[in-house]
């Protein structure tokens, strides 16, 4: 049964091959001075960068650069673009590439006119915004996060080992994004299968929780048999547009804040995976993957029902004959199988994860309620040992 909600999404969304062409009607929604932010110059290397310029210099706006945002945004990072954001004045954050620049600029536009810490007041604190925001366009190159269509951000702590993720309300979405599965062809394979199990567990992580009939499970189990078809042509050619096309808006939809209405959610995976990253710097969507086996195994006996649907509906397991246990433990069998068909990670170790750092990533994962089983510290420690 679904309960009471509000939905707002307030992101403009420009989709397909020619959507790059609408940046110059959206420039016309902003001030002069836009701050670019970009990453390690793949998007000069491919020419992206000279098309961007471009148009931004047709709009007549003066364009101050942010180039070097990491795949794991650093509060130093930060901290160098508040100081620049500041001190040009910007009217625009417009973000080009994959969804660690696009996390990065929404964590700038709360942060730059931030009258305190911003690291204390947003990411351990958790406050709200209450000063002046930046707004953010997003030129997306790479998928997985959904960050072109929602308030999350999140941003690495390397000296304290920590890595948060901080959703933000709607004043905090992107005013618009544009997204063009041909932006995506160059990215390593490495990386494209990580940004396709980083959709599915966005996924995953809002499905497995509540035994009521909801809506929007069914529109969850919709998405993922659409992701798990179109990454099996995507690994095999991966300039199929209409696989990768697929992908893109699976993305969006995956963590656009639609598929958690009228349900509670459990996040744990990705509190695992982001502390994991704070002590390796690995690939976000490798992280979850390395700990998914194993975790989704640990509290299967205890929301058993959703994971016989699961196996049911997205694996297409055959429950006749075999106990609720059985199907279950099939379709997450099924699960690795297609994760290793795309070349996931499966194991923390292949990260760089060593027995002696189990006991500082425990302490570094946000223990949340919401799902079947609520984890204690030692748990963590179980599932870290059982995914090595």
């Amino acid at each position: 049964m679904l309960g009471e909600f509000m939905y707002c999404n307030p992101t403009k969304l420009h989709f397909g091959k020619h959507a790059l062409d609408h940046l110059a009607e959206e420039m016309q929604n902003f001030g002069p001075k836009v701050l670019l932010a970009y990453g390690g110059g793949s998007i000069k290397q491919y020419g992206l960068y000279d098309q961007v310029m471009q148009i931004l210099h047709d709009c007549a706006k003066e364009v101050i650069e942010l180039p070097g945002v990491m795949p794991n945004p650093t509060v130093d990072k930060l901290y160098e673009g508040c100081a620049l954001a500041r001190e040009h004045d910007v009217d625009l954050i417009l973000a080009v590439g994959g969804g660690s620049v696009c996390d990065y600029a929404k964590a700038l536009s709360v942060s730059a006119w931030c009258k305190e810490d911003p690291w204390e007041k947003y990411y351990l604190r958790m406050e709200d915004v209450d000063n002046r925001i930046i707004p953010v366009g997003c030129v997306l190159t790479m998928v997985g996060t959904g960050s072109e269509m929602n308030g999350g951000s999140v941003i690495t702590h390397p000296r304290q080992k920590l890595k948060i993720g901080h959703v933000f309300g709607e004043n905090v979405f992107p005013k618009f994004s544009i997204l063009n599965p041909e932006l995506t062809y160059t990215l390593p394979q490495y990386q494209m299968v990580a940004g396709i199990y980083d959709i599915f567990n966005h996924i995953l992580e809002q499905y497995f929780s509540g035994e009521d009939d909801n809506t929007t499970d069914y529109i969850a189990e919709g998405l993922m048999r659409s992701l798990i078809h179109s990454s099996r042509i995507a690994v095999k050619d991966p300039k199929n547009y209409e696989a990768r096309s697929n992908i893109m808006w699976s993305a969006t939809w995956a963590l656009n804040t639609l598929l958690d209405k009228g349900k509670t959610t459990d996040w744990m995976v990705h509190m695992i995976g982001q502390s994991i990253g704070a002590y390796t710097d690995a690939t976000h969507g490798m992280t979850l993957a390395a700990v998914s086996d194993a975790y989704y195994r640990f509290i299967c006996p205890y929301g058993l029902a959703k994971f016989k649907r699961f196996a049911e509906n997205v694996w297409n397991i055959d429950p006749n004959g075999k106990s609720d246990e059985t199907v279950a433990a099939e379709g997450l069998s099924a699960m690795k199988e297609w994760m290793q068909q795309l070349g996931l990670v499966l194991h923390i170790s292949e990260l760089g994860v060593t027995e002696d750092m189990w006991e500082g990533i425990a302490d570094g994962t946000f223990l949340l309620d919401g799902g079947y089983k609520t984890l204690t510290k030692e748990d963590v420690i179980q599932i870290l040992r059982e995914s090595m």
